[in-house]
């Protein structure tokens, strides 16, 4: 169950799941899930950055559809969590990501992380909100979409180049339109290759692919004085 309540600024009340670090915080994380909800995969990344020092919270972005929703990757929950993906709301998705960003203001500049779905509004985010300090999304494939808006803050991006879901010339795409952004491509990696819990998982793509990470958010969010 979500940890916290969220209140978006038209008054929505989210769920949200936050870890924090033991200490001071480095900065605040914003954690946007797959379209299998705040699961335990996001919830451990939300746990696995707040060890590393980041506050971190990843709101329950369909509670607006169906409170609470999280599933596992068997064939039937991900053909039912696809169903979120027929008229996705971005406007509200920003909505529910900014409310989580203002929850973290006490940790000092904020970070925005993504995966799948939420790779795609992390970029989305980057591009229409204002109050990020860095961005990164894994396999986001509606990013080439929305490539054409510039985003205000540094962004980096992950895809592996065995993707079913993302050709390479959707990768193309943003390479041409984004010189701006960094990009990786892993190869041999699949669609969901940082989940562990997926029959995706590649470990050499998502240790490599979570160093970039973590050296990304340390080099653009400054942290608090000490």
């Amino acid at each position: 169950m979500p940890s916290i309540t969220l209140t978006a600024s038209d008054e929505f009340e989210l769920g949200a799941y936050r870890a924090d670090p033991a200490s001071v915080p480095l900065g605040g994380i914003v954690v946007i899930q797959e379209i299998f909800g705040v699961n335990s995969h996001i919830r451990s990344v939300c746990d696995r950055l707040a060890e590393a020092g980041y506050a971190a919270i990843a709101p329950a972005l369909f509670d607006r559809v169906e409170r609470d929703f999280e599933s596992g990757y068997s064939p039937e929950e991900v053909e039912r969590a696809r169903g979120f993906l027929k008229s996705p709301d971005w406007d509200a998705f920003l909505l529910d990501i900014e409310a989580a960003r203002v929850a973290l203001a006490g940790a000092g500049e904020t970070g925005i992380v993504g995966f799948c779905l939420g790779g795609s509004l992390a970029y989305l985010a980057a591009a229409r909100l204002d109050g990020f300090s860095a961005a990164v999304g894994f396999y986001g494939g509606r990013i080439a979409d929305f490539a054409d808006e510039a985003p205000r803050c540094p962004v980096q991006l992950h895809y592996g180049s065995e993707d079913q879901g993302i050709p390479m010339s959707n990768v193309d795409t943003v390479r041409e339109k984004r010189p701006d952004c960094e990009i990786f491509v892993y190869e041999g990696a699949g669609h969901g290759f940082n989940c562990d819990e997926r029959a995706s998982y590649h470990p050499e793509a998502a240790k490599l692919a979570w160093g970039r990470t973590m050296d990304f958010l340390e080099e653009n969010i400054q942290p608090h004085s000490q």
